[in-house]
């Protein structure tokens, strides 16, 4: 994949739509080879690559600086928590995955109610099902839990009294962010596993014809 050819958005879209329950990559990959990119062109597509690539690395990254920035106020650290939800229940794997697993587990105990969180039936157009699929979550928009667990966190913050402190981590957090994904070298195995992301994308839409 030509990623100087990927914009932001379709980056983001990417992220959004990826599995997120993929194990983070090894820590000796992680941290084992880096260089300086010999052009702009160059750091784009490397810095893309390596957002895609060591994505859940960089979300546990991220969240661990935040944990270690509040380490003596635990209502910061739930906090910080209640904010990472919020954002992996953007994307589409996490809150299926999370859908599916919540509703086995209440199946144990009460099928009837287990029955009531399942989503609603895919509308059919023309024989096929609709493409634009909603995400639900135990019955419910994704977009209430989004804004369940944003308003939580925010009165977490503020009772915490730790803006300013958070304020301070996240820029950390991402500054060390891209600062890795700038200078670590894309290595075979992610240029790889970008072709195979590529060709389940392709057959995906070619299947669904």
């Amino acid at each position: 994949m030509d990623w100087s050819a990927v914009t932001a958005e379709d980056l983001v879209d990417a992220l959004r739509e990826v599995d997120w329950s993929t194990p983070p990559r090894p820590v000796p990959e992680f941290f084992s080879r880096f260089t300086v990119p010999r052009s702009y062109s160059k750091w784009t597509s490397r810095l893309k690559c390596n957002l895609y690539y060591y994505r859940t690395n960089y979300f546990i990254l991220i969240m661990f600086i935040l944990g270690m920035g509040f380490l003596w106020k635990p209502v910061a650290i739930l906090a910080a928590f209640m904010t990472g939800l919020s954002i992996a229940f953007l994307n589409d794997s996490f809150a299926v995955t999370f859908n599916e697993k919540v509703t086995r587990t209440v199946r144990q105990f009460s099928p009837h109610l287990a029955a009531k969180m399942r989503p609603p039936i895919t509308p059919v157009l023309r024989g096929r099902p609709s493409s634009k699929r909603s995400i639900h979550i135990c019955g419910r928009p994704r977009w209430v839990f989004v804004l369940f667990f944003s308003t939580v966190s925010c009165m977490l913050w503020l009772t915490s009294c730790s803006l300013l402190t958070v304020l301070w981590a996240l820029l950390i957090a991402l500054f060390a962010t891209v600062l890795h994904a700038s200078f670590r070298t894309p290595n075979l195995k992610a240029r790889l596993n970008t072709f195979r992301e590529e060709f389940r994308a392709v057959w995906r839409n070619y299947s669904e014809l």
